[in-house]
């Protein structure tokens, strides 16, 4: 069952985010230490007040309403997704799936150049991951990237699509991975421009990794190191870190906006990729749904299923790799090719991995790219 769907934050929401920010006790700070240690305090005092009196959040949902939304009931749970037709003379279905700390607000500045195409274009939907934004928050155990992959598939059954391509980064690219695996007959074919850090292909015995993909693999393990804290975090006591976060929006917002800082080819500044309304519309985001916990809790359920092939499976259908070059850890075209069936590669100079943000031209222009080639 499918219904339509408006988003219509209550003013008292609204208000009480503001007297929380406005009650915010800071930290303090390493002098001149700017991002170093984490989210800089003078850019968060500057964000805080511009989102306390300057975000209109009215503006967002406005934006997305705009959009014709809808909240599918499958099985016993209910998906909420953007669903927009394309223009062209010909289009063909394209399911996109956002990550963390993301949302389906990544592929707003997508819509109009996969679906405006006036001879080819693409009938979008575009699902929030369960637990994300206005999808149902599951509070049992089992909520993973095969859960969704199969919800994905049912759900575009639902819409009518038989046949169609998948699209994916971060958490995306593993729930996609998923429903070509899974739905390998009704996958035209899988496009990804992140690969699961979870997955690992089948070696068979005696077969040896080279020493390329033994270096990534290094250099993978030194990035987690250093920089993979938060995903440890959430792997292991999510609880622990979603009272306080799900309590400050501050603190909440501190926690989201380091990673696009630190993940974006943004060279450190921050606003030369991203405007302050957008990040900000994405962290109230989780904010009015109360989804941080549920969110980040994704990490603990996926480290129970991960994406290690077992003998016989590999991604059959046709599949094609968008690398920009911020995008870290990535593994090797090898280490990749001995489980995906990769028909598409591209590497950008440029771009992160928000990529339908900071890039939509060049993530529009390989999607195509890619259905072409297949």
């Amino acid at each position: 069952m499918i219904h339509p769907f408006s988003i219509n934050i209550p003013p008292n929401e609204l208000d009480d985010l503001g007297h929380r920010i406005a009650l915010t006790r800071w930290p303090d700070e390493i002098s001149g230490s700017s991002w170093e240690f984490g989210t800089d305090l003078h850019y968060m005092k500057t964000l805080a007040g511009y989102w306390q009196s300057g975000f209109d959040w009215k503006k967002t949902e406005a934006l997305i309403n705009a959009w014709p939304q809808f909240i599918a009931e499958i099985d016993r749970y209910k998906v909420h997704f953007l669903h927009i037709k394309g223009k062209g003379k010909r289009s063909l279905p394209l399911i996109i799936t956002h990550g963390w700390p993301g949302s389906f607000l990544e592929f707003v500045k997508l819509i109009p150049l996969l679906t405006e195409g006036p001879e080819r274009s693409f009938d979008l939907v575009i699902p929030s991951i369960m637990g994300f934004g206005f999808s149902q928050k599951i509070t049992e155990p089992g909520c993973n990237l095969w859960l969704m992959g199969d919800l994905w598939h049912k759900l575009m059954a639902g819409l009518g699509y038989e046949k169609y391509i998948a699209q994916g980064g971060d958490f995306g690219a593993g729930i996609s991975t998923a429903l070509a695996l899974r739905h390998p007959e009704h996958v035209l074919g899988l496009h990804l421009n992140y690969i699961p850090g979870s997955y690992l292909p089948y070696l068979s015995p005696g077969e040896m990794l080279t020493e390329e993909e033994l270096n990534a693999q290094e250099a993978t393990n030194e990035w987690y190191h250093s920089k993979g804290a938060y995903a440890h975090q959430h792997r292991t006591k999510p609880l622990s870190l979603a009272y306080s976060l799900n309590d400050s929006p501050v603190g909440l917002c501190a926690w989201i906006i380091e990673k696009f800082q630190e993940w974006s080819d943004c060279d450190g500044n921050l606003e030369s990729v991203f405007t302050k309304d957008e990040l900000l519309a994405n962290v109230s985001l989780y904010w009015f749904t109360q989804t941080i916990h549920s969110s980040i809790r994704l990490y603990n359920e996926n480290s129970k299923t991960p994406l290690h092939f077992k003998k016989g499976e590999f991604v059959t259908v046709p599949v094609g790799i968008a690398r920009f070059q911020k995008e870290e850890p990535f593994p090797t075209r090898k280490f990749i090719e001995r489980g995906y069936n990769v028909r598409h590669w591209s590497e950008f100079s440029k771009g992160g991995h928000f990529a339908a943000m900071e890039q939509p031209e060049l993530m529009a222009k390989d999607i195509i790219a890619f259905v072409k080639s297949i």
